[in-house]
């Protein structure tokens, strides 16, 4: 497993997709995660937190989640993206906070939350308008149900967990395995055997699959020259940046963004 840092300029994104294994990740929007069909393990932090159908999650901006299925029967999950900034009086708790227990269980929401999900299934992104009034619904009625916590409370003190956000808060800098241990105040073998024995992955591997995670998503969800993308993505020549993503996806950057135009 590794880092998917995912940031989209997307106003709201909404996926119906099969349940399966997502990699530890963090991303600056809100996700809400909605089970329509079987079942699915949600990790935050460094906690499980089961859900069946009709279970709703909350998680909140900048915090490591990942997803877990065990499960054999087919599982199908709905996965909203929300940029804090469309949530209005919710935006600063979204930054401070985030829940205990994120998972909200079928019996306990209101019955006005499961027609406003269904109506964004249809309408998000194509109207703004109507899907921030369907999320001011959903917030309004969950977040009353929920126990928060200082996001600095989750997780902060596991050698994982901190590996993970520093990766993601400096993977567009230049910095070797060295400096990372420094700043973690570990050895730099301790931290070689975390890559090599949790995320199965060398240090440099890691980064470079963080890079390119991100990269992705920029030349999928903006119009951004891919020189800035390249430079915002942490590679220092576009020669290194196209040589790497090529080797990952089997086309060049430009190549991929053709493609998504087709």
């Amino acid at each position: 497993m590794h880092l998917v840092y995912e940031d989209t300029k997307e106003e709201i994104l909404a996926v119906e997709r099969k349940a399966k294994h997502q990699p530890p990740h963090l991303h600056q929007t809100m996700e809400i995660v909605y089970v329509m069909k079987g079942s699915l393990e949600l990790g935050v932090g460094l906690e499980l937190f089961h859900m069946e159908e009709g279970d709703i999650g909350l998680v909140f901006p900048d915090v490591i989640h990942h997803c877990q299925v065990f499960s054999e029967q087919y599982s199908e999950v709905l996965h909203i993206n929300v940029p804090t900034r469309t949530l209005g009086t919710y935006e600063e708790l979204l930054k401070r906070k985030t829940p205990v227990y994120p998972v909200i269980k079928y019996g306990e929401l209101p019955s006005e939350i499961y027609p406003a999900i269904q109506s964004m299934k249809g309408a998000a992104p194509k109207n703004i308008w109507i899907v921030q009034a369907y999320l001011q619904v959903i917030f309004a009625r969950c977040i009353p149900l929920l126990t928060l916590t200082e996001k600095s409370q989750v997780g902060s003190n596991d050698l994982i967990y901190q590996t993970v956000s520093y990766i993601s808060a400096n993977f567009r800098k230049s910095f070797l395995l060295e400096d990372m241990a420094k700043d973690l105040g570990v050895s730099k073998y301790v931290l070689s055997r975390v890559f090599s024995k949790t995320f199965h992955r060398n240090f440099n591997q890691y980064l470079n699959d963080a890079r390119l995670g991100y990269a992705k998503q920029r030349l999928e969800n903006t119009n951004d020259p891919i020189t800035t993308i390249c430079l915002d993505s942490g590679y220092e020549s576009q020669r290194t940046f196209n040589r790497v993503f090529k080797e990952k996806y089997m086309v060049s950057p430009s190549e991929y963004r053709k493609k998504l135009l087709l």
